[in-house]
């Protein structure tokens, strides 16, 4: 295969991945789960949160639990009404799949003490747009074509790569 065929492969695929979206991906949070500990604090000091993003709380086995509630359980230390009850092991994950506000409490009688957790997760927001440079007509109209092409370059990418297996 010749170098310009390479070359032009090169180009298309390079151009193709241009035209992907940008993404944002989940944050992973650490929380000690632990008494005498103001959450409250420790949520200003973390927010923002976003839908997706996972909080990871690590505790002490036998010592505490991890209990979603609602607001009204949240506000009174009251598991008795849980929407979600975790006491095995020493960590537990939990995804925030919905823009909400969580409530989370310990209900080992630490939650009067601050060992409880209000999050609110919020819509991610949109990407960034590309940093303004002083590009060439060239490569401005490259990136141009190949995200309004999109769907066509994708093809053409699978097309190339199935040729360079042939050849």
């Amino acid at each position: 295969m010749g170098r310009g065929r390479v070359a032009a492969a090169l180009l298309l695929a390079l151009a193709a991945c241009a035209a992907l979206p940008a993404t944002t991906t989940a944050n992973k949070i650490s929380i000690n789960w632990k008494p005498n500990t103001n959450y409250s604090d420790w949520e200003q000091q973390h927010s923002p949160f976003y839908k997706g993003d996972w909080l990871v709380f690590y505790y002490t086995a036998g010592q505490a639990d991890v209990v979603q509630v609602d607001e009204v359980g949240y506000n009174k230390c009251d598991a008795s009404h849980a929407i979600y009850n975790y006491s095995k092991g020493r960590s537990f994950a939990f995804e925030l799949n919905e823009t909400k506000t969580y409530y989370f409490i310990c209900s080992y009688g630490y939650c009067y003490g601050g060992m409880r957790l209000a999050i609110k997760s919020q819509k991610l927001p949109p990407p960034s747009p590309p940093p303004s440079s002083d590009r060439s007509g060239a490569v401005t109209g490259l990136v141009s074509f190949a995200r309004s092409h999109a769907p066509l370059l994708y093809a053409a990418v699978a097309v190339l790569a199935a040729l360079l297996r042939v050849v």
